[in-house]
Order: structure tokens, then C-alpha cells, then sequence
């Protein structure tokens, strides 16, 4: 399995995993394949949210610092 350009393939291909999954043809052996595929995808996807949880905290604290920074300076 190639991973996924972004959070969104990664998403679409889950959903499609669920899909066939779901269906009553679907062997047992391609249940575990997919299964597997499947796992690596949500780590791959919880990964890239964490990344991103991350990237929104670091801007929000550069935010925060700009917004009291000015408050601190009428202050003083």
C-alpha cells in the first residue's frame, strides 16, 4: 500500500475500505487485507492530525503573544 497524498485520500480510501468491507462477497482473506490496510491508514491519519493539533497550537501561541505583547507595553 502507497501512502496517501493527504488527509483526505487517506480518508476517501478508508471510507472505500469500509465500503467493500461491508459487502457480502468480500472474503475473509481480502476482510484481513483490508483490514491491514486499513490500520495503516488511521495511524497514517492520526499521525497527520496530531501534526496539524501541533501546527494550530504553535500559531495560536505566536497569536497570543502578538495580542498581549501591545496590552503589556500600555501598561508599563
Amino acid at each position: 500500500m502507497r501512502a496517501p497524498k493527504s488527509f483526505e485520500e487517506g480518508m476517501d480510501r478508508l471510507n472505500t475500505i469500509l465500503a467493500q468491507m461491508q459487502q457480502e462477497d468480500t472474503s475473509l482473506a481480502d476482510s484481513v487485507k483490508l483490514y491491514a490496510e486499513a490500520a495503516s491508514l488511521m495511524q497514517y491519519c492520526h499521525a497527520t492530525l496530531e501534526k496539524t493539533s501541533l501546527q494550530i497550537e504553535e500559531i495560536s501561541a505566536k497569536i497570543a503573544e502578538t495580542v498581549d505583547t501591545p496590552q503589556e507595553q500600555e501598561e508599563e
